[in-house]
């Protein structure tokens, strides 16, 4: 297995390829010229990215920053992770295939972890509406590993909706999935990552309660 913080050019351009994203796109995100991560990837210029764009581009991906460079850590339990100005965010006591009768209002609260209010507003999160669950199973594999801690913002739902990672509820059951719309109106497709789990194509929006999009991922592990 490729080591990603050894080759972090590798692991981005292989992570832009699964998601379907362009050099020029991704440039775009960290508010560079169009040609600057197509020149860091293929030609090391620049030698490293900068902090600031390594962590934009890994919140846009939803990768850990150590898959891109950035040194492997430990997410700071939330009695350390305080910090004035920081904004604390709920992790609930819930998965998000936790099973029949889940569910996200009013569940309890486990811990607290630190946010940087900048780093939220640069995601467009709303920070009144957001909270953290864990995804459970591999359903979502390889974008998302069953352990994975979630950053959800309830105030991204169906109101917004466009393509992207949802945590939702069908039929009494809550999960995380891929949420893309579908041909006619009103209609969308809930797909698994993991192609031996199952996908739903053409729902009407009707059938699903839509809690939040997903909008950063965090993982704790001591090599990638």
């Amino acid at each position: 297995m490729t080591d990603f913080a050894q080759d972090p050019r590798a692991a981005l351009d292989r992570l832009l390829t699964e998601r379907g994203v362009d050099y020029t796109r991704i440039s775009q995100v960290i508010g560079r010229n169009p040609a600057y991560i197509q020149q860091y990837i293929k030609r090391g210029s620049p030698r490293r990215l900068a902090e600031d764009d390594r962590a934009r581009i890994a919140a846009y991906l939803g990768v850990p920053e150590a898959m891109l460079g950035g040194a492997v850590q430990r997410v700071a339990s939330p009695a350390r992770a305080r910090g004035p100005g920081m904004i604390l965010v709920p992790k609930l006591a819930i998965g998000a295939s936790a099973g029949a009768g889940a569910s996200v209002d009013g569940e309890a609260v486990e811990g607290e972890v630190a946010f940087d209010p900048k780093w939220l507003r640069d995601l467009g999160a709303d920070p009144r509406a957001l909270s953290i669950i864990r995804v459970e199973g591999d359903s979502m594999a390889p974008t998302l590993d069953d352990g994975d801690d979630i950053l959800v913002d309830g105030g991204d739902a169906a109101a917004r909706l466009r393509d992207g990672i949802y945590v939702l509820r069908m039929d009494d059951v809550l999960m995380v999935k891929r949420v893309a719309r579908a041909p006619g109106q009103g209609r969308i497709s809930v797909i698994s990552d993991n192609p031996h789990y199952r996908s739903w194509d053409n729902l009407p929006m009707a059938s699903v309660q839509l809690v939040g999009r997903v909008v950063w991922t965090g993982r704790c592990r001591d090599t990638f």
